[in-house]
């Protein structure tokens, strides 16, 4: 029962909802954790091995953390499929950099082809039919059809609690040092959300299409 206030009237509006605990399960088909926080930006991680082998993968656990220094995060939230941390992540922490490439509409079954579960030995540039480009600070290549590019130093991760001994949940940080931006989406100094058209991560297997927006002010406190 939701009780408010309206014109000193008291509104009576019955609304039903679910209630779990995520260590017992939510009984849906589909865990719906995913579905609630969304969008979630995509940060198609490149790194460089210290063997010098490419890898590519999709986080869409990702963001930025800080102004200033500019931040990032990624999070890996399983091991890799064949033992042991996720390419991203063991490069990010051997070679100490990374580089966020920013997944677009039109490269999205090229980023969603990139999380194939592939050998350590294998370059998911080549794989997926990528060009690499060199980046300037960095090592790690960075994918040449991305529109926007962040050169990153790693520095830390955190280890955070896992249900399942042999999965990690590992989140890496890194210092942007680096940023690229395509002449083509800046529009009167700023970069044009059409013309960049990224896309993000929904729940379950969907994604969406950043095509529309509104603004707001942000609220100033009166003194």
């Amino acid at each position: 029962l939701v009780i408010g206030r309206n014109n000193n009237v008291k509104i009576k509006k019955w609304r039903i909802a679910m209630f779990y605990e995520p260590k017992n399960g939510s009984g849906l088909e589909h865990n719906p954790l995913n579905a609630i926080i969304i969008p979630r930006p995509i940060g198609w991680i490149s790194t460089l091995s210290v063997s010098g082998i490419a890898n590519l993968a999709p986080y869409s656990f990702f963001n930025v953390v800080a102004y200033t220094p500019p931040q990032v995060m990624f999070a890996a939230t399983s091991s890799h499929a064949r033992g042991g941390l996720k390419d991203a992540v063991a490069d990010s922490q051997s070679a100490g950099e990374f580089v966020v490439n920013i997944a677009t509409v039109a490269l999205g079954s090229k980023m969603n082809a990139s999380a194939v579960p592939a050998p350590h030995s294998v370059d998911e540039f080549e794989y997926c039919g990528l060009q690499k480009e060199d980046s300037v600070l960095v090592s790690s290549p960075r994918v040449a059809e991305s529109p926007i590019h962040l050169e990153c130093l790693y520095t830390r991760s955190i280890s955070l609690p896992s249900d399942t001994p042999d999965e990690s949940n590992t989140v890496v940080f890194g210092e942007v040092i680096g940023i690229h931006i395509e002449d083509s989406i800046i529009t009167n100094g700023k970069i044009d959300y059409r013309k960049l058209q990224s896309i993000g991560r929904l729940g379950y297997l969907d994604f969406v299409e950043v095509d529309n927006m509104f603004s707001m002010e942000r609220p100033k406190w009166k003194s």
